[in-house]
């Protein structure tokens, strides 16, 4: 045997006869722990929510005058002499934007390995719109013998039949939600189902003296009711943290049926006018919504 050897195999025994060494030539070897994996972000859970934005109308609300079973409009005179108007609409000039606040309650649904979110949401809120015209077949000025003018002959017609619309004070949605999450956190979305809006319209005709220019004869008609009418838009939602997500969506409120309210009119002596109750037809147009709004959700992902 060799010295070089020899002196190898001492170093080996004296170091396993230390208790380092030993210790050393008995521990198993091991790994360090894998890193803890991450699940993926999913859109699943149910959330509530608060929004604000603004709404505007997409057309003004309309009246059209039905006239009666003998006039063809109460705006066309029912006195001596009769001017013939035929039925006819007036609207109102184009109203102010209104302030849009409410919440929302609703749950997503997203199946694993799928970039779509399933999604159902109700949504109330606080809208307001008021406005008004006057039927322009009165304009002020113009001589009563013109046609659809009204009142005593050579006395200028001035305006009294007003109709007012108003929407509001509350609204309510309940909608399907269609989302595509192909950015993670990121979502853009369409949604579309029910809107439920409280509308009112009246038109009256209080001015019964015929020195002023108006006609003698009365009516007072309108009607309060709330409407069920279709909505549809969609948006872009960010979650920044995990139960916490941000918002922008559009939504269009669709034109509620139209409606129709009838009244007796009445001479300043209280007898009624001839031909039965006048009809008026009220259209108030849809409605534009925009919105930012803020959600969390409550329920654990991944369910």
């Amino acid at each position: 045997m060799s010295i070089r050897a020899s002196t190898f195999g001492l170093a080996v025994a004296a170091l396993a006869l230390t208790p380092a060494g030993a210790a050393d030539l008995g521990r198993p070897i091991t790994k360090a722990p894998p890193a803890p994996v991450v699940p993926p972000f999913t859109w699943t859970g149910c959330y509530v929510g608060g929004f604000v934005g603004g709404a505007f109308r997409d057309g003004d609300p309309t009246f059209t005058d039905l006239g009666n079973g003998t006039f063809g409009a109460f705006s066309g005179g029912v006195t001596t002499p009769v001017t013939v108007a035929a039925p006819h609409s007036f609207s109102t000039s184009s109203s102010d934007g209104s302030f849009l606040g409410g919440g929302t309650l609703g749950c997503n649904w997203q199946p694993v390995g799928s970039a779509f979110v399933l999604g159902i949401e109700g949504e109330g809120g606080y809208l307001h719109f008021r406005d008004s015209a006057f039927d322009p077949l009165l304009a002020p000025g113009v001589p009563v013998t013109s046609v659809g003018l009204r009142g005593a002959p050579g006395v200028a017609g001035v305006p009294d039949v007003l109709g007012t619309a108003r929407t509001g004070d509350w609204y309510a949605m309940i909608t399907g939600r269609l989302g595509y999450a192909a950015w993670d956190r990121w979502m853009i979305y369409a949604k579309g189902g029910a809107a439920f809006v409280h509308n009112r319209a009246t038109v009256t005709d209080v001015c019964a003296t015929i020195a002023a220019g108006c006609g003698n004869w009365l009516i007072a008609t309108g009607f309060s009711d709330t409407t069920t009418t279709w909505t549809a838009g969609g948006g872009v939602e960010w979650a920044f943290a995990p139960s916490w997500s941000v918002k922008v969506e559009y939504m269009f409120i669709g034109d509620p049926d139209s409606k129709v309210s009838c009244a007796t009119a009445t001479f300043a002596t209280g007898a009624a006018v001839p031909g039965g109750p006048f009809c008026f037809n009220h259209d108030f147009g849809g409605i534009h919504t925009v919105k930012v709004g803020l959600n969390w959700r409550f329920s654990a992902f991944g369910l």
